[in-house]
This record gives C-alpha cells, structure tokens and sequence, in this order.
C-alpha cells in the first residue's frame, strides 16, 4: 500500500491500469485485488489512506498550538507540508475521478468546519474580532479546495505551500483585533 500510495503520488492514478500497476510495483494483479475488488475501488482506498494520515500529522501538529491563531497557522502550515509529495496529477486525478472527489470533498469540508472551529474559539478568546464563523470558515474551505486541485497554484502562479501561507496571512491578518496585539 504505501509503494502504491508513492507512485499515486509522483504519477496520478487515472492512466493506470491494474496490468500496469501491477507490473510497476513488480506484484502480480491478485495482490492488488487483495488490496481492493477494482481499480476504481483501489484508488478510492489510497486516497482515502492518504487524506487519512495527512489529518493525522495535521492533528498533530495543532494539539501543540497554545491559542486560536497558532492552531489555524499549524493547520494551515500542516496542510501544505502534507501536499508537498503530491504532484500536480495525483491531485488533478483526485479532482476528476468520482470515488476520489467524493473523499477529496470530504476533506474539505472537514478542513473548513476545523477553521470555523478555530475561529469561533478565537472570537471566544478575545485573540480574533467578531466574524461571521461560519461564513469565514466555509470561504476558507474553498480556498482550501482551490488550493488542494491545483487551481489556485496554477492560476497565481504558487507552490501548495505559498498559496497555504497566503490563507494563514489573509485569515490572521482579516480576524485580527483592530488596534489589538495581533495588528500589525
């Protein structure tokens, strides 16, 4: 699994066969069934073991965080360093391919309901000024699905991980206090 879960990541997985997976990863066709019934369902599985791990590190990494504003840049910053290994084409397969979309969407809806929360314990605090959360939190997660396809790094021209640090800026930078400690 984690061999194949490293050459989706360098290669995608929609122009892949079973016959060519399984001639790549030198394993005979009934390995990878055992793994799952189709490709279909294969791919579903690595991507789902993929997103799965990644929440994992980010979780990680937030549990350290000591307030609202250091939790929505560790998540941020978690999330573009787990995309870094994934290339352009694993996440354009991703986005194309109805098994993959639907736990990519998922993702993403799990991204944005993470920032609402942080925000919503930052406006509690007093770290963050009033805000819509909700509203915030579901224009995080488009920037974040824009982020995770690919779209935005195309069009703006940026890495996974300059289009994540700009979300950290825009969103720390838009809650913060007028006048407060976090003003620059």
């Amino acid at each position: 699994m984690a061999e194949l879960l490293a050459l989706f990541l360098r290669e995608g997985f929609a122009q892949f066969t079973l016959d060519d997976l399984a001639a790549r990863l030198r394993c005979s066709k009934s390995t990878l069934y055992a793994l799952a019934p189709s490709k279909e369902q294969l791919a579903r599985r690595v991507v789902s073991r993929f997103f799965r791990a990644a929440t994992e590190h980010v979780e990680k990494r937030v549990a350290t965080a000591a307030d609202a504003r250091e939790r929505i840049a560790s998540y941020l910053q978690g999330a573009a360093d787990e995309l870094t290994p994934a290339s352009d084409r694993f996440l354009a397969d991703i986005a194309a391919y109805a098994p993959t979309q639907a736990v990519y969407e998922r993702n993403a809806q799990a991204a944005a309901a993470r920032i609402r929360a942080f925000i919503t314990e930052g406006v509690a605090e007093g770290i963050f000024r009033e805000v819509h959360a909700r509203l915030v939190g579901e224009m995080a997660g488009w920037l974040i699905e824009g982020i995770q396809t690919g779209v935005l790094g195309r069009r703006a021209d940026v890495s996974h991980a300059e289009a994540f640090a700009a979300l950290s800026d825009l969103l720390l930078g838009g809650l913060a206090r007028s006048g407060g400690p976090d003003t620059p």
